[in-house]
């Protein structure tokens, strides 16, 4: 180490590449600088008795900006990240305008840089009229790469028919992110919505239109040769399926889905629980853990959604799909591992150096000399309750609100940056955008 550190964090349980090691980290111009011991620091952080976890990535929020700021901006998005352990975000395109051309891409990362709290990516709308122009779009730095809406969007962002998806794997070569719900059968199944029952919202939005969406957008993956990235899954049916094609798919699953079942959840929350794939049963839930335990779901990500509690509070189906879950998604999954659900090391895995691996990030997902200094301060005995006068998200509401919890998010260092400590925001935002080998 040729550099003098600039931060050591010391006494705390480091989660490194080669396992848990008591050790100092070392810090210098926003890169670790070693792991080891290094007692003639001269600043140094105290991590006794906490866990020293690498940063935590969300790779699906929706931060609404531009047009729909009511809900929630950028830079509002991005406190509840790091107030949650949250160290980089990839966001999503389906904004107004639609993120979906050159100038827009580079009109967030504009919005985005050091007025965002935490590093930040930017998907690109995939649509009929841009998909030539796709291999080019997703080459632009700072782009988490392309998203499809196979179903349940609006405007041009849906893409469901067979030729225009082909056209769209088709130009390019980075993973593409996908939304699986099939449109066709969701329209014909619109009958199944009762008005005032969101407990109906999974009965329209059932596990075929999931399934068959899946199906097909494997199929023409492999034709076109080209990687995909299954979002939100909520059927046990969809991991054993894409157990199946682990050379061209990766998967993603989400707290939510992992915490809430149908039976509880609509009675007590109404519309709050309605999203986009729903919330199912208690018999889902428990096939989402079995194929966790498989190896299966790559990712976590908390697709992040929020809306107004006036716009949620609409009789159902008016009411909008979607809740608030980038602050709560280290909480939740922190308390699964305290339950003996998952093991800490799995957690980790889903969340840094496994959105490593499937996006091709650079310098991020773990501690080890190099990568960039992306820390999450965790202490695992501290005992949490989520409260609304906690939450950062312009919504001001979680579906989690009042759960007690084991596992406290203690601090988010960006960087080398104190994004947020013990509760305390950052005076200043200090994000950038994120980097990846396919658009370096």
């Amino acid at each position: 180490m040729s550099a003098a550190p600039e931060l050591v964090l010391t006494g705390g349980l480091v989660h490194t590449p080669s396992g848990a090691v008591h050790a100092d980290v070392a810090v210098g111009d926003g890169k670790i600088l070693g792991i080891g011991s290094y007692p003639d620091a001269s600043r140094h952080l105290d991590c006794t008795g906490l866990d020293v976890l690498p940063g935590v990535i969300d790779s699906q929020v929706h931060f609404r900006e531009p047009g729909l700021e009511h809900k929630e901006d950028l830079e509002s998005g991005s406190r509840a990240a790091v107030m949650g352990g949250i160290t980089a975000v990839f966001e999503m395109p389906n904004t107004n305008p639609n993120t979906d051309s050159v100038m827009r891409v580079h009109d967030k990362l504009s919005r985005g840089l050091h007025r965002m709290y935490c590093d930040h990516a930017f998907y690109v709308g995939a649509t009929a009229e841009n998909a030539d122009d796709l291999a080019e779009l997703e080459r632009i730095p700072g782009t988490a790469g392309v998203k499809i809406f196979m179903g349940a969007s609006t405007g041009s962002l849906l893409v469901a028919e067979d030729e225009a998806l082909a056209r769209v794997l088709a130009s390019g070569r980075r993973r593409v992110a996908i939304h699986a719900e099939d449109e066709a059968r969701m329209n014909e199944r619109k009958g199944e919505r009762i008005e005032g029952d969101p407990s109906s919202h999974p009965v329209w939005r059932d596990d075929e239109s999931a399934m068959l969406a899946t199906k097909r957008i494997l199929r023409l993956a492999r034709e076109a040769r080209r990687p995909i990235h299954v979002l939100h899954i909520t059927t046990p049916a969809e991991l054993e399926l894409l157990a199946q094609h682990r050379d061209i798919a990766t998967c993603e699953v989400t707290p939510q889905h992992l915490t809430l079942a149908a039976e509880e959840a609509y009675p007590a929350l109404g519309t709050y629980a309605q999203m986009n794939p729903p919330i199912r049963s208690s018999a889902h839930r428990a096939g989402l853990w079995h194929w966790l335990h498989q190896g299966v779901p790559d990712v976590l990500g908390s697709d992040h959604a929020p809306h107004t509690l006036e716009e949620k509070a609409k009789t159902y189906p008016a009411s909008p799909s979607g809740m608030p879950g980038v602050q709560t998604l280290l909480p939740l999954m922190l308390d699964h591992v305290a339950k003996g659900r998952m093991t800490l090391e799995r957690l980790i895995d889903m969340t840094s150096a496994g959105v490593q691996r499937v996006f091709g990030l650079v310098g991020k997902g773990r501690i080890a000399a190099g990568y960039d200094a992306d820390f999450t301060v965790v202490d695992r005995k501290g005992q949490f309750t989520i409260s609304e006068d906690w939450l950062e998200s312009r919504c001001g509401w979680s579906p989690f609100t009042r759960m007690e919890l084991e596992g406290r998010v203690v601090g988010t260092i960006v960087r080398g940056h104190f994004a947020m400590w013990e509760g305390q925001l950052a005076n200043t935002a200090q994000g950038e955008p994120l980097r990846f080998a396919g658009a370096l």
